[in-house]
């Protein structure tokens, strides 16, 4: 649950700046930008899984939502003759191509819809290279904070862009984290994303992406995660009866959004499905630890999870230094 140590992190960021670095002499002929996205800048990375996601931003445009009060005052008016698909598809192809030339030791797939993956060689990271351009949302046009600017993504195979709003993402996460869970919220994602790898390591089938896991630990009891301050397992309790409540309820899992409100959390039936393997995971995690934390409770055959969550949750784990 603990957050990933600084060094590991750095070297995360650096291995991006390199592949920034790159781009930014290789990609010419175009007004470019770099935004990291995704666990990294959110702190919800986790070690030896989490790639880091860079964007790579066309700036020669930008499309705009037609309510907002730049554009409804006429502030918008420059015109650009090309599609933003067509400008993404150049884009992608000129990023594979420097990707290629300055990385020959490493692997640059190239068959993802949305992201260049380089990994290998000289890199200690594996980093997604995303094509994109910013959408300015009306509430962008209003406040010009950062985490109000949509980014619109490339997708290869649809030969469509995708509204993501990554900042906002990440601020809405972090601000519950730190306001009304003291730290709990990412530890419980760290947590879901640990036996989500353990559980595919062993070779479980869990499909349930990392954002998806983030906005599903979101809505949360926060009041339960705000305990794990203290009594540190009480987030895996909190952890296993949220994932558990949603498995058995599926109707009531279909009206979660994701925290910036633009989608259903479980849109399809295999995010529901990888959802549910999650919790049976995370139940026998539970129990086992339940085991640990309670001699007596290690010779009883059956005990229920709300048994086993009242064992851990008023477990104390000291930190030594």
């Amino acid at each position: 649950m603990q957050e990933v140590d600084h060094d590991y992190t750095r070297v995360s960021l650096e291995t991006a700046n390199r592949v920034k670095s790159q781009l930014e002499n290789g990609v010419v002929g175009r007004n470019m930008g770099y935004r990291l996205q995704g666990s990294v800048p959110c702190n919800i990375h986790i070690r030896g899984v989490s790639d880091v996601d860079l964007l790579a931003l066309d700036q020669a445009f930008f499309t705009y939502d037609s309510h907002g009060c730049d554009a409804r005052s006429g502030y918008y008016d420059s015109p650009y003759h090309v599609t933003p698909v067509q400008a993404l598809t150049s884009l992608r192809t000129q990023i594979e191509n420097v990707l290629d030339s300055k990385y020959p030791a490493a692997t640059v797939d190239k068959t993802g819809a949305k992201a260049v993956k380089i990994s290998g060689g000289s890199l200690p990271r594996p980093v997604d290279v995303v094509p994109s351009h910013w959408h300015n949302t009306a509430d962008y046009q209003q406040s010009s904070a950062e985490h109000d600017r949509g980014v619109n993504i490339f997708d290869k195979k649809l030969q469509k862009t995708l509204h993501n709003m990554p900042f906002r993402h990440i601020k809405l996460v972090t601000d519950r984290c730190e306001g009304a869970c003291l730290g709990g919220l990412k530890k419980s994602i760290r947590l879901c994303k640990h036996v989500k790898a353990d559980a595919i390591e062993d070779g479980k089938d869990i499909n349930f992406s990392s954002f998806d896991i983030a906005a599903t630990m979101y809505h949360a009891n926060t009041a339960a995660l705000t305990v794990g301050s203290t009594y540190e397992l009480a987030i895996l309790a909190e952890t296993q009866r949220w994932l558990d409540y949603l498995a058995c309820n599926f109707d009531y899992a279909r009206t979660l959004n994701v925290p910036d409100g633009s989608r259903k959390i479980f849109d399809s039936d295999a995010k529901l499905n990888g959802m549910r393997r999650l919790s049976i995971e995370m139940d026998e995690l539970l129990k086992e630890v339940a085991k640990e934390q309670s001699p007596q409770y290690s010779f009883e055959t059956e005990r229920s999870l709300p048994d086993s969550r009242n064992v851990v949750t008023g477990s104390y784990i000291p930190f030594f230094f």
